[in-house]
């Protein structure tokens, strides 16, 4: 092998481990998600979504409900947003 061979191979052998570090890590929070999921909204994520609201609507608001949501909700939205943002207009006659 070339020098350039041995310098690319030890390349891809170090981003293969960095691959793999990442995926057990992801692994990892995947997991946390999935146990934190099951919990309970805890005070302090309430109280931050009551001063984010309150600060939003210029006064102090009651968080009735907190429902968390598990799909990707605001990445289908930006997605359809674009699409639409992309469509062809109607032919004309």
């Amino acid at each position: 092998m070339t020098g350039d061979q041995v310098e690319l191979r030890a390349q891809v052998e170090q981003l293969s481990a960095q691959v793999a570090a990442l995926t057990e890590r992801l692994d990892s929070l995947e997991r946390e998600v999935r146990e934190r999921s099951d919990a309970e909204v805890s005070e302090e994520v309430l109280l931050a979504i009551s001063a984010a609201v309150a600060a939003y609507l210029g006064n102090r608001a009651t968080v009735k409900q907190v429902h968390l949501r598990r799909g990707g909700g605001w990445a289908t939205q930006g997605r359809s947003a674009i699409q639409q943002s992309h469509a062809v207009g109607a032919a004309r006659r």
